[in-house]
C-alpha cells in the first residue's frame, strides 16, 4: 500500500484542489499571491529581528569594550581614596576577573589646529587592560606608552583628527575650575601633555569624546592627592553585574555604592528592545494581510466546489470530513509561505555583508555614516528563538485564516446545491 491509498481522503481531496484548472487561473493566481505574502512578510519579519539583534549586541559589545560591567564610587567629594585596599577585597568576589581605579573629568583639548571637549579618564595602563578591550582599540602607539611617559594621552580616532594631531604632537589639557583666582577672576587650569597612542573603539561617541592619561597624572592636575574616582569592574557574565553589585554593596556598606552597565545604559537597552517589539508587532501585520488573502482564496474555492462538496456529503462525509479539506489546502499555502520566507529571511540575512555594500555603491550613498549612528555598519545576528516565533505566528495566522471558510463549506445543504444542477 503506497502513501497516497494510506492518506485520508480529507487531505488527498485537499491537496487535489489546490491543483490549477484552466477555469480556476483565477484562484490558482490568488493562491500563489497569498503564499507569496505569507513569504514576504516572514522574509521581512527574519531580516529585521536579525538586523535588530545584531545591532543590540555589537552595540553592547562595543560599549562594554570600552566600559567596566560593575563601577564602584562614593558618595561625597574626595573620592575613594582607599582604592589600593579595595581591590583585593571585590577581586576576591565570585564572578569578578579583574577590578582596577580611575579618575573621570570633564575637560577642554586644545591643539594648534582645533579645540574639542572631552572626557578624560585616569587609569594604571596594566590594570585597566584586565577590565576593558583599550589595549586591542589602540591603534596607533600602545597603550603601554602611558606607563613610560608621565605625560602621555591617548585620544579616539575621531577626537584625534578633530583636533589635527598624531603621535608625538603635543595636546593641551583645559580644566575650566580650579585655576586658581586672579584680579582678572576665575582662571582655568592647563598643563600639556604628548599624544602616544590613538585607539579605535568602533563607536563614534567614544571616539570622538573620550581621552586616556596615567592616574598620577590625573591626581596631580585635579589636586586628588592619592584618591581615585572609583573602581571598575570586570565579570565572566555580564548578566551576573546586579547580583555581584549588590554583593559588592552588601561587604562594603555606605558610603560606598555600585552602578552596572545595564543601569549606567538603561535608556538604550530599554529603547532597542522597546523598538524591536514594536518593529515585530507592526511586520506582523504583513502576514495578516497575507491572512486575508487566504481567507479570500478559500472562500472563491468553496464557491467554485459547491457541487463537489454536495457530492461528498451526499455520499456521507461529516461537517468536519468537509471542513478538514479546505483547512488543509489553507494550511499548505500558509505552510509553503512560512518556509519560502524563512530560507528567503535567512538568505538575506547571512549575505547582508554583501547586499549593503553593493546598494550602497549603486546609489553613492554612505547608509550608515558614523557620526550619525552607533555603529559604522549593518549587523545582524539570527537568534533561534526569533525565528521559532516568527514561524510560530506566521503558521498560527495561516491556520487561523483558514477557520471560517471551511467552517462555511461544512455548513453547505446538499440538498440545496444540487437542486438546480
Amino acid at each position: 500500500m503506497n502513501l497516497r491509498q494510506r492518506m485520508p481522503y480529507e487531505i488527498l481531496i485537499g491537496l487535489r484542489y489546490l491543483k490549477s484548472k484552466r477555469r480556476e487561473a483565477v484562484i490558482s493566481l490568488i493562491t500563489l499571491i497569498s503564499s507569496g505574502g505569507v513569504a514576504l512578510g516572514v522574509m521581512a519579519l527574519i531580516v529585521v529581528l536579525s538586523v535588530m539583534s545584531g545591532f543590540e549586541r555589537d552595540l553592547r559589545a562595543k560599549i562594554l569594550g570600552t566600559t567596566a560591567h560593575v563601577v564602584l564610587l562614593k558618595f561625597g567629594e574626595g573620592g575613594v581614596s582607599n582604592a589600593g585596599e579595595l581591590l583585593p577585597r571585590v577581586e576576591s568576589l565570585p564572578h569578578v576577573i579583574g577590578a582596577a581605579p580611575f579618575t573621570l573629568h570633564q575637560v577642554m583639548l586644545t591643539s594648534r589646529q582645533g579645540v574639542m571637549g572631552a572626557v578624560l579618564r585616569g587609569i594604571n595602563p596594566q590594570q585597566e587592560a584586565k577590565v576593558t578591550e583599550l589595549a586591542r582599540n589602540v591603534k596607533e602607539g600602545t597603550l603601554d606608552a602611558l606607563r613610560r611617559v608621565d605625560d602621555g594621552i591617548i585620544l579616539g580616532k575621531s577626537l584625534a583628527a578633530s583636533l589635527g594631531v598624531r603621535i608625538g604632537d603635543p595636546v593641551n589639557v583645559v580644566s575650566p575650575v580650579g585655576g586658581g583666582v586672579t584680579p582678572l577672576g576665575m582662571v582655568p587650569r592647563v598643563k600639556q601633555f604628548t599624544l602616544v597612542g590613538i585607539f579605535e573603539a568602533g563607536m563614534y561617541e567614544y571616539d570622538a569624546g573620550l581621552a586616556y592619561i596615567p592616574i598620577p597624572a590625573a591626581q596631580a592636575f585635579f589636586r586628588m592627592g592619592t584618591a581615585v574616582t572609583g573602581v571598575e569592574i570586570k565579570l565572566d557574565d555580564i548578566y551576573e553585574a546586579a547580583r555581584v553589585a549588590g554583593r559588592i554593596q552588601e561587604e562594603l556598606g555606605f558610603p560606598f555604592y555600585t552602578r552596572t552597565w545595564m543601569e549606567m545604559h538603561k535608556n538604550l537597552f530599554s529603547a532597542l528592545k522597546l523598538e524591536k517589539t514594536v518593529m515585530f508587532i507592526i511586520l506582523v501585520m504583513i502576514v495578516l494581510v497575507a491572512a486575508f488573502g487566504i481567507v479570500s482564496t478559500l472562500t472563491m474555492v468553496v464557491m467554485e466546489k459547491t457541487r463537489e462538496i454536495a457530492i461528498l456529503k451526499s455520499m456521507g462525509a461529516t461537517a468536519a470530513a468537509i471542513m478538514k479539506i479546505f483547512m488543509v489546502e489553507g494550511i499548505v499555502i500558509g505552510t509553503a509561505g512560512t518556509f519560502l520566507g524563512l530560507l528567503g529571511g535567512l538568505a538575506v540575512t547571512v549575505n547582508l555583508d554583501t547586499i549593503v555594500p553593493f546598494i550602497e555603491r549603486l546609489f553613492g550613498i554612505n547608509a550608515f555614516p558614523g557620526d550619525v549612528y552607533f555603529l559604522d555598519k549593518l549587523p545582524h545576528q539570527v537568534n533561534v528563538p526569533d525565528v521559532v516565533a516568527v514561524v510560530t505566528v506566521s503558521l498560527v495566522i495561516s491556520f487561523l485564516a483558514t477557520v471560517y471558510p471551511s467552517w462555511q463549506a461544512s455548513r453547505l445543504d446538499p440538498v440545496e446545491a444540487l437542486r438546480y444542477e
